[in-house]
């Protein structure tokens, strides 16, 4: 069972009977093991350089064990940090060696998969092994995963991996949406709305994508829905750009105490800004007061104040600066 720590079957049966007595000569050891006198004062011997056991007399020569906790436990340390310095290169030589496949074999970029269940299998083994971040498009109307039923993502959180979730507004109006997506933010996913999402799609460690190309019936119908898992390459690429401009144009979910879902209602702007509006978007922006924004629109400073609360609840935004980056970002000004 010490294997583990460096020791054979012989060495871990000798120090197991030093330690349950004070001390033992090479005799002693070799009358209560079973094993050849010889042999076991060689086994003494390593068991000393490997610092488990110390010679406590001469005459006769005898051997008391060294404190597990403070022989073996450094040992295991050594031995678990050698175990993942060895799991990182392997993984790294992996990446290397699929890079070079990938570069010979244009079938090594894209793997196409067909059906819900072998969907769902992919995505579960995907998030268990991701080591860093999972990226998502989620859309309305599944066609594998109902929302909820992702548990993998809490195991992955858990364990260090960041997600970064983008739902479209459609998403929210589907029965229990909101309560799992209240459940993901509070495991530490970190959550935005947009209007509307192009596609499907699942990132895993910048390193691989998954995305339906044919999406099949919506809510997990009998119908064929046919996948792409694409690996390191100028299309993978452009999916994580994708994910990116799309994630800038978010309106971040928070969570309030009370589990309600703040930044659903404002991925679109529906409402059209008049012309005034749009005035006071462009003085905002521009760093103006609102001292100075009254007395330009010839409005009271209380009802600039009013005017912007108001824009900020249709653009989604949590804060002034976030109104004025909204409104660059929409063309709105």
């Amino acid at each position: 069972m010490l294997e583990a720590a460096g020791l054979s079957g012989d060495e871990e049966a000798v120090y197991r009977l030093l330690v349950a007595v004070e001390s033992a000569t090479p005799d002693d050891a070799a009358g209560r093991t079973g094993l050849n006198p010889d042999y076991v004062e060689r086994v003494l011997s390593a068991l000393e350089r490997k610092g488990l056991v110390n010679r406590v007399g001469r005459e006769p020569l005898a051997f008391a064990a060294s404190p597990p906790d403070v022989a073996l436990l450094p040992r295991l340390k050594r031995q678990t940090d050698a175990l993942d310095q060895a799991r990182a290169a392997m993984s790294d030589l992996a990446d290397i060696y699929r890079g070079a496949r990938r570069r010979r074999d244009a079938g090594q970029l894209i793997e196409v998969i067909t059906g819900a269940e072998t969907l769902r299998r992919h995505l579960r083994q995907l998030q268990s092994g991701a080591r860093h971040e999972m990226l998502w498009f989620c859309k309305a109307q599944y066609v594998a995963m109902p929302s909820g039923s992702n548990t993998d993502e809490y195991r992955a959180l858990a364990r260090g991996v960041r997600y970064r979730v983008l739902y479209e507004r459609a998403f929210f109006e589907e029965p229990g949406a909101v309560a799992n997506v209240v459940q993901g933010v509070r495991a530490g996913e970190v959550a935005r709305a947009v209007p509307q999402l192009p596609l499907r799609m699942a990132i895993v460690d910048r390193s691989l994508a998954i995305c339906p190309l044919v999406s099949g019936g919506p809510h997990g119908s009998e119908e064929e829905v046919t996948v792409a898992i694409l690996r390191g390459s100028s299309l993978l690429d452009a999916l994580i750009a994708l994910f990116e401009r799309n994630w800038e144009d978010g309106v971040p979910l928070r969570v309030s105490a009370s589990g309600e879902v703040t930044g659903t209602e404002g991925v679109g702007v529906d409402e059209p800004l008049t012309a005034g509006d749009q005035h006071l978007l462009s003085l905002l922006v521009a760093g103006v007061s609102d001292k100075a924004i009254a007395s330009q629109l010839q409005l009271s400073r209380r009802t600039v104040q009013r005017r912007v609360q108001h824009l900020m609840s249709l653009t989604g935004a949590a804060n002034r600066m976030q109104l004025a980056w909204q409104a660059a970002r929409r063309g709105l000004i």
